[in-house]
């Protein structure tokens, strides 16, 4: 995140505070899609992925479910299941019903979420060992000790890599591999590129709930940061960008506001943008050369049978 030393603000109010500050002076305006998941985001977000429009749940839990067994012999038997951005831990418990873990790490920002997740996956694998870890994985994270000594196995699902521009992606994959260590193996969710008449709706629903999920992001800057919004005076705008190859969410004011956060007053033209979050789409030699780059080997690769989305086995070197 791009820091602006000449802005304060209350500190009192930490980083939430320090990132929207930030980011909505800088140009374009965002806002780090990180902060979607609240407890009233994550409920909606669970909405959208049983939406019929959108497609990238279902495939890839479809994928697991068809290939389960050939993702895990990919794996070494015995290994510990490190898991990045956890959330519910549902499409893990796929490949743990399949595979032979040790061990499962699930690592996310949200505590309510992973003490939930773990308290279910320990009563339904009583021998596998469950070891939360509540951290943002897109820093450095540390692993429990307890897994030292263990052959590792990372599982990245959601097409999550699509949220970072392509530089980001390769840093991110690169701390990857720092922390599995030479010769692990990552199991990671990748979108695949199509046809905008697809995309396009998946992001943006008939019945307004990824509406709702994307201006969650300035309700929650009123009740956690006292700001003061016309939240009404925002629309959801999902607009697909093909010299990018990607998705992106924007909040548009749709009338001339002001919005007042942390002492600072951010002024809107009507039309004027909050760019929220990216949605890359790679093709399948696209992705490869991402993944080399960062310092992994393509291995397995298992697609729908309607070429959608893809789920990939990488190497550590």
């Amino acid at each position: 995140m791009v820091r602006f030393p000449e802005l304060t603000f209350d500190e009192r109010l930490g980083e939430f505070a320090e990132d929207v500050v930030a980011g909505l002076a800088s140009r374009p305006r965002t806002l780090p899609c990180k902060y979607f998941y609240d407890a009233r985001g994550s409920d909606l977000f669970e909405a959208i992925t049983e939406l019929p429009e959108y497609y990238p749940t279902r495939t890839e839990i479809g994928i697991l479910r068809d290939h389960a067994r050939d993702i895990c012999g990919e794996l070494a038997p015995g290994s510990a299941l490190i898991e990045y951005g956890s959330g519910s831990s549902l499409k893990t418990e796929i490949l743990l019903s399949a595979g032979d873990f040790a061990a499962y790490a699930p690592i996310d920002i949200s505590p309510s979420a992973i003490e939930g997740a773990a308290r279910r996956l320990r009563a339904r694998f009583p021998s596998l060992r469950v070891e939360p870890v509540v951290a943002d994985f897109v820093g450095e994270v540390v692993l429990p000790k307890s897994l030292d000594g263990l052959p590792r196995a990372g599982f990245f699902p959601g097409s999550t890599i699509g949220n970072f521009d392509p530089a980001d992606a390769r840093a991110l994959l690169r701390r990857m591999a720092r922390q599995l260590g030479p010769g692990a193996k990552l199991v990671i969710g990748v979108d695949l590129r199509k046809s905008a008449d697809i995309l396009v709706p998946a992001y943006d629903d008939a019945q307004g709930v990824t509406a709702a999920f994307n201006l969650n992001l300035l309700h929650r800057l009123e009740n956690e940061l006292g700001a003061e919004i016309d939240v009404d005076g925002f629309a959801h705008r999902a607009i697909w960008n093909p010299r990018e190859s990607r998705i992106e969410m924007h909040l548009e004011a749709t009338r001339p506001q002001t919005i007042r956060v942390a002492g600072h007053d951010f002024r809107f033209a009507a039309g004027e943008t909050i760019h929220t979050e990216n949605s890359h789409k790679y093709g399948a030699s696209d992705f490869d050369d991402l993944a080399r780059s960062a310092g992994w080997r393509p291995g397995e690769t298992f697609v729908d049978a309607n070429g959608l989305f893809s789920v990939r086995v990488l190497e550590a070197r």
